[in-house]
C-alpha cells in the first residue's frame, strides 16, 4: 500500500444487508457532492465473504468496509478471513448494536476502525476512511523499519567465543582449518577494515639505517 493515493478512493463494501449497503451508498454520494470535499470515490458491493474475496486477492481496492455477519462466515472469523487475504488494505468493522463487543475485538486484532450501523453519518463515515487509510500506512511502515532493523542486526557480524591463534606467528585457524594472518580473519568475521602501518619496534627492527639518521639528525 503507498502513501502516494489521491482522492479517488476505491472502496468496497461487503455487507449482505441491501437496506444497509443503500444507506452507504448515499451518504458516499451525499459527501461528494459538498463542494468544498475534495473526494470521489469507486464503491464495489459484494454481500459474501467469498465475492470479497475475489476482488481482495487482486488488490484492487483501497479500503474494505466490512459488516461481520455474512451468508457464508460470522463474527471475527469473518475479519480474520479478509485479513488473511489482503493484510495490507485497511478494514474497518461496520457493527450493529449487539455485536459491538465482537468488533471491539476486531480492532484489537488489526481492524482500523469500527462504526456502528444508524449511528454514522456522511462527514464521519468519510473522515473514518480517510483516516483508516492513513493510520494502515503508518502501520506498514512502522512494520517495515522494525523488519529492516532485525535484517540489519541479524547482518552484523561479531566476534566471540575461543579464538586458536598460533603462539609464535599469531596467525587464526578458521572453521575451516585454515591459518588465516589476524586482519584476514577479522574481515571475514566483523566489519572492521585494516589500515597497515610500522610500530616503533617494527620500524627500527626492519629499517635499522633510517632510524639511526633519525636519531643523527633530529628535526627540532
Amino acid at each position: 500500500m503507498s502513501r502516494e493515493f489521491n482522492n479517488h478512493i476505491k472502496i468496497l463494501l461487503v455487507e449482505d444487508n441491501r437496506g444497509d449497503a443503500r444507506i452507504i451508498h448515499e451518504m458516499l454520494v451525499e459527501q461528494k457532492k459538498k463542494k468544498d470535499q475534495l473526494f470521489s470515490y469507486e464503491l464495489t458491493w459484494v454481500g459474501s465473504l467469498k465475492e470479497a474475496s475475489d476482488i481482495l486477492s487482486e488488490k484492487n481496492s483501497d479500503v474494505v468496509l466490512l459488516d461481520l455477519s455474512l451468508p457464508d462466515s460470522k463474527g471475527l472469523d469473518t475479519f480474520y478471513n479478509i485479513s488473511k487475504i489482503s493484510n495490507d488494505i485497511p478494514v474497518i468493522v461496520m457493527s450493529g448494536l449487539d455485536d459491538e463487543k465482537t468488533a471491539l475485538s476486531a480492532v484489537r486484532n488489526g481492524a482500523q476502525d469500527y462504526l456502528v450501523k444508524g449511528t454514522v453519518n456522511s462527514s464521519l463515515l468519510v473522515r473514518a476512511i480517510w483516516y483508516a487509510i492513513e493510520r494502515k500506512y503508518l502501520e506498514l511502515e512502522r512494520n517495515k523499519l522494525i523488519h529492516d532493523l532485525e535484517e540489519a542486526l541479524a547482518n552484523v557480524k561479531t566476534l566471540s567465543g575461543l579464538i586458536p591463534i598460533c603462539a609464535n606467528c599469531k596467525k587464526i585457524r578458521d572453521d575451516e582449518g585454515y591459518w588465516n594472518q589476524v586482519e584476514v580473519y577479522i574481515q571475514n568475521h566483523s566489519e572492521a577494515e585494516f589500515s597497515h602501518s610500522l610500530c616503533p619496534d617494527c620500524l627500527k627492527k626492519l629499517y635499522p639505517d633510517f632510524i639511526d639518521n633519525e636519531d643523527k639528525n633530529p628535526e627540532e
